[in-house]
């Protein structure tokens, strides 16, 4: 038996991605849920045994590791915890480059022979002109590149997230995606944040429709119009006024990925966070199993 090639081993990782995904039923299910932003943000500063006891026990099964440079020693540690205890990887922060970090993290994952979807944001300045427009794509492309192959390499895929900026807009990330694929880049895919989607909530309905056939994970926040530039980015699910119409876009449209739940915030213990969100999502999906 030969052994299958990494761009095989990567379909293969991104086919099993998504049919590990949710069913209509169980979209917002405790099973379909990623735990993220609780490793910097988080009260308590938690290790590795510690963060996947407390995932364990809140009932995650997948988590995204979101590191600061401290955490590089632990990789190996944070690893093998969550494998201990149940809890999937299924998402690693990753530069946006190809540096000395991002080595790193490519080398723990081999010997750890795991692979997660490596999540690569982006910035920049609105363009001014076609003609810009076309560089800045362009440059994007060549940078992203190296960072698609060498996930490739490993049989991960790669999700663009968007985080502002430039990169951030929806439109743009879909053009970067359509030609990474076009070129043969088949492992790369979208990671849409509401925290970061203020700007998106009144077109949220025309923007999902071009964004779905792209996404794998949708990571949910409390959502007010203008939240960003009132002090109320992060808010706790249910406590806004827009996530539950948000929410309904996505159901309505048969999208099936992963869900994430977020703390981020440094001042509040990961676990506090976690579970006012989780306790707030019951009551958003009650009210959409309901159809109120």
């Amino acid at each position: 038996m030969f052994p299958l090639p990494r761009l095989a081993l990567t379909l293969l990782a991104l086919a099993a991605f998504r049919a590990a995904a949710a069913t209509p039923a169980d979209l917002w299910s405790r099973d379909n849920l990623v735990a993220w932003c609780i490793v910097p943000f988080d009260a308590q500063k938690r290790g590795p045994e510690a963060r996947a006891e407390l995932l364990q026990r809140l009932g995650f099964r997948y988590f995204a590791y979101d590191w600061r440079a401290e955490h590089i020693p632990t990789f190996d540690a944070e690893i093998r915890a969550c494998a201990a205890r149940g809890v999937t990887i299924s998402a690693w922060w990753f530069p946006t480059q190809l540096d000395g970090n991002a080595q790193k993290i490519l080398a723990a994952l081999e010997r750890n022979k795991i692979r997660p979807q490596l999540w690569v944001t982006g910035g920049g300045a609105p363009t001014k002109n076609a003609a810009e427009q076309q560089q800045r794509i362009d440059q994007e492309l060549a940078r992203l590149r190296p960072i698609v192959a060498a996930a490739a390499r490993l049989g991960c895929t790669v999700g663009l997230y968007n985080h502002g900026g430039w990169f951030g807009e929806t439109d743009h990330q879909i053009a970067l995606v359509r030609q990474l694929r076009a070129e043969g880049h088949a492992n790369v895919t979208l990671i849409y944040n509401f925290h970061h989607g203020h700007d998106h909530i009144a077109d949220f309905a025309a923007r999902w429709a071009r964004l779905a056939p792209f996404v794998d994970t949708v990571n949910l926040n409390g959502m007010v119009l203008g939240g960003d530039k009132a002090g109320k980015k992060i808010l706790t699910l249910a406590e806004g006024d827009q996530e539950l119409a948000m929410m309904r876009v996505i159901q309505a449209s048969g999208w099936r990925g992963r869900v994430g739940i977020l703390n981020h915030r440094t001042d509040v213990d990961a676990e506090v966070g976690l579970r006012a969100n989780l306790a707030g999502l019951e009551r958003l999906a009650a009210q959409l199993q309901s159809g109120r």
